[in-house]
């Protein structure tokens, strides 16, 4: 996984500013209504979703816009929080050596749990979830001392986090961001 940029929808990101970035609308924030999309602006999603650096005007010879409008199409879907254009690390590469998955069941409010976990800056992603547990986190640390660290002082003293377990990355199979916008 190189350097680039990539686009992705914001209500999904993960690691959407490189390793220790945030949503914007915070855990505890409610989700937007999706707004209708028109054809033109779904293509200029998946251009972008393919190479975060192509031209505007690239991109609006394809779309059969005009450059102008291929730009205020996208800054608006930025400013609406619709998609993202964000440079993706490869979090080995620039010295973050351990990444891990860590299940949590509480029996505390979820929401401030996802908040507190949130603020974390080894944290990259949260979601609350259906299932075996009630929190899905995954973290990215410089080493396995930085992870028992996080893990066994700050993740599981948190205020109704009941159960945790952590699943250490071993190798990285497939992550890509051009899911498109169906």
């Amino acid at each position: 996984m190189g350097h680039h940029r990539r686009v992705t929808s914001s209500q999904s990101s993960r690691a959407a500013h490189g390793r220790r970035g945030s949503d914007k609308r915070g855990a505890g924030a409610r989700a937007r209504t999706p707004i209708g999309l028109d054809d033109a602006s779904k293509a200029i999603i998946e251009h972008l979703q393919a190479d975060g650096r192509r031209s505007y005007a690239t991109i609006a010879r394809s779309v059969g816009l005009s450059e102008a409008a291929v730009r205020q199409r996208a800054q608006k879907m930025i400013d609406a929080e619709i998609m993202q254009i964000v440079a993706v690390t490869d979090p080995v590469q620039v010295g973050f050596d351990r990444q891990a998955m860590v299940g949590i069941r509480a029996d505390g409010d979820l929401e401030e749990i996802a908040t507190r976990l949130s603020e974390m800056p080894e944290v990259d992603y949260v979601v609350t979830t259906a299932g075996s547990f009630d929190l899905l986190v995954e973290v990215v640390c410089q080493d396995d001392q930085e992870l028992l660290d996080l893990v066994a002082h700050r993740i599981r003293t948190l205020p109704g986090v009941s159960v945790t377990e952590t699943f250490v990355y071993l190798k990285l199979n497939k992550q890509h961001y051009n899911w498109g916008t169906r």
